[in-house]
């Protein structure tokens, strides 16, 4: 496979228009059609690059294709992931990768039935400062890790993420997937116990919550906190932050994933404003799926991965409803 032709199902989530664009950077890629139910969504850039539309995504999944990016409403990725393995389609799945263990689990294990690859989409380990902190948790510069607190605290994201019957959950399972997938990678084990808090604090009009704290024990013993909640404000300069103080048995390690930027007043835009000069996540993760699929190899971000990390936001609803831990 030296030219990879690509599709995109649904652009439900706005992270649908970065990951074309990274896509489109890369010379062997070909974005050989978009599907979407709604069109309106779309419109733009099929125009503006000239793509195959498809309002069917059957359509698009029965054209020779290599790969799919499924960007829809959460509650959707099980079906159309299903579809495009039985398609023959490797698949790129948005975050959180499923809204129950079973579908996720039947979404694996369609791509491995129909020989296919499962990707999910976590660009958070491609970001410069978890990539540094990670090489120098596995030198051992801290040495064993005995806990981490995490935060992944955004701005409330409106439309169908606050409708429990398309997203699957509020903040608890929108936030809590991309840091739990860090932890997981940095203390490669797997968490045991859930313990969380979840409320709707800041628009008592939500259907869903908007404020989550979520506590964790792994497998070896490693503790792990982390605040999910829509906390930010419209006037924050960027969407959230993406921060974790790791703590080591002989030193500290904290990360701010977006520091990695200038501060910039504009009266035209009316605040301040953060102008990010770090890597973009989005395209490295991106090529990281390509290369893999080109050179054959194992995808770096797996759909056991998306599951463990989902699970454990599932778990802390139950945990929330229990009042009290779970286990796993």
């Amino acid at each position: 496979m030296t030219t990879l032709k690509v599709g995109f199902i649904s652009f439900a989530h706005g992270h649908a228009f970065s990951y074309l664009e990274g896509f489109r950077k890369l010379p062997h890629v070909v974005i050989a059609g978009i599907a979407d139910a709604e069109k309106h969504r779309v419109e733009d850039v099929v125009q503006r690059y000239n793509i195959p539309y498809y309002a069917d995504y059957r359509d698009l999944l029965r054209t020779d294709i290599d790969a799919v990016v499924i960007c829809s409403e959460n509650v959707h990725h099980a079906e159309l992931t299903i579809a495009a393995a039985k398609a023959g389609k490797h698949v790129m799945c948005e975050k959180p990768l499923g809204i129950s263990v079973s579908e996720m689990e039947a979404m694996i294990a369609a791509c491995e039935e129909h020989h296919v690859q499962l990707m999910t989409a976590f660009p958070c380990r491609s970001l410069t400062a978890v990539v540094e902190a990670k090489e120098a948790v596995d030198r051992g510069d801290i040495g064993e890790i005995i806990a981490i607190k995490g935060t992944n605290r955004g701005s409330n994201p409106g439309g169908w993420f606050v409708d429990p019957a398309l997203s699957g959950g509020g903040a608890l399972l929108d936030h809590t997937v991309h840091v739990m997938d860090l932890m997981h990678w940095f203390t490669r084990s797997q968490v045991s116990e859930v313990y969380a808090y979840a409320a709707t604090l800041f628009n008592e009009e939500l259907q869903v919550d908007d404020t989550g704290m979520i506590h964790v024990t792994f497998e070896n013993g490693v503790f792990g906190v982390l605040d999910t909640s829509w906390s930010r404000p419209k006037s924050f300069p960027t969407w959230g932050d993406v921060t974790m103080e790791i703590i080591g048995t002989k030193g500290v390690i904290s990360v701010d994933s977006f520091a990695q930027s200038n501060e910039l007043f504009s009266d035209e835009v009316g605040k301040g404003t953060w102008d990010y000069w770090g890597d973009n996540m989005d395209d490295v993760m991106v090529r990281s799926f390509v290369d893999a699929l080109i050179e054959g190899e194992t995808v770096p971000i797996t759909g056991e991965d998306g599951l463990r990390s989902a699970q454990v936001a599932l778990a802390g609803y139950q945990s929330l409803e229990a009042g009290q831990p779970v286990q796993l």
